[in-house]
C-alpha cells in the first residue's frame, strides 16, 4: 500500500480529526487520529495490518501484543495475518502488564503493535513490559506515527503513516489562549 492508499482509507472513514484534542500524553492539538474508526471496519483493517505483517514477515515474530486499548485489534489482525499468537498488555493500578494468565517464553521473539503513537510513551511501556518476561522484541509496528519518526522506541519501528501534527503543552496551547474546550475522544482517562 502506498501513502494515498493509506490517507485514503483514514479520510473516507473519518478517522482523521480536527479541533482541540486533549492527548493521551497530556499534550494538546489541533489534529486527533481516531484509529477506531478504521478498525470497525475489518476490510480495513486486515489491509492495513496486513502491510505491518508483510513489514515483518522475515523476523521470525512469534508474537504479536499491544498495548489496551488500541493495540488489541491491530495486535490480533497483524498476528492473524503471520500466523501467530496475539496478546495484549493493560494497565493495572496504573502500570502496563501482561495479565489475563498471559505469558511469554523466555526469547520469544515479540512484535509491539499500537494504532497511533505521539510519543511512544505506552510502547515503551509494553516494551519494557516484554523485556522483564524475558521476550525479545524485534520491532514495533503502528499504523500512524504522530511523532514524525521522533520517537525512539530504541528498536526498529515501522509506521504505515508517518505525520507531523503540531502538540502543545496544555500551558503553552494556542487552541486554549482562543477559549476552544479540549476534548479526550480517546479511550484513556487522563486524572
Amino acid at each position: 500500500m502506498n501513502r494515498e492508499e493509506i490517507i485514503d482509507i483514514f479520510t473516507k472513514t473519518g478517522a482523521m480529526l480536527s479541533g482541540h484534542f486533549r492527548l493521551t500524553s497530556g499534550k494538546h492539538s489541533n489534529r486527533y487520529f481516531q484509529c477506531a474508526q478504521v478498525l470497525q471496519h475489518p476490510q480495513y483493517t486486515q489491509k492495513l495490518c496486513q502491510e505491518l505483517a508483510n513489514r515483518f514477515e522475515n523476523q521470525g515474530v512469534q508474537t504479536v501484543i499491544g498495548p489496551a486499548m488500541g493495540g488489541i485489534l491491530v495486535s490480533y489482525e497483524v498476528a492473524r495475518s503471520l500466523g501467530v499468537r496475539s496478546l495484549f498488555t493493560e494497565r493495572e493500578n496504573g502500570k502496563m502488564s501482561l495479565r489475563r494468565s498471559f505469558s511469554l517464553q523466555p526469547g520469544e521473539k515479540v512484535l509491539v503493535v499500537e494504532d497511533v503513537i505521539t510519543t511512544g510513551g505506552s510502547v515503551a511501556e509494553v516494551i519494557e513490559v516484554v523485556k522483564s518476561l524475558g521476550g525479545e522484541v524485534v520491532g514495533v509496528g503502528v499504523l500512524v506515527d504522530r511523532s514524525n519518526g521522533k520517537a525512539n522506541l530504541g528498536v526498529r519501528t515501522e509506521a504505515l503513516l508517518t505525520v507531523s501534527v503540531e502538540t502543545y503543552d496544555p500551558d503553552n496551547c494556542p487552541l486554549c489562549d482562543q477559549g476552544l474546550p479540549a476534548v479526550k475522544p480517546g479511550s484513556r482517562q487522563i486524572t
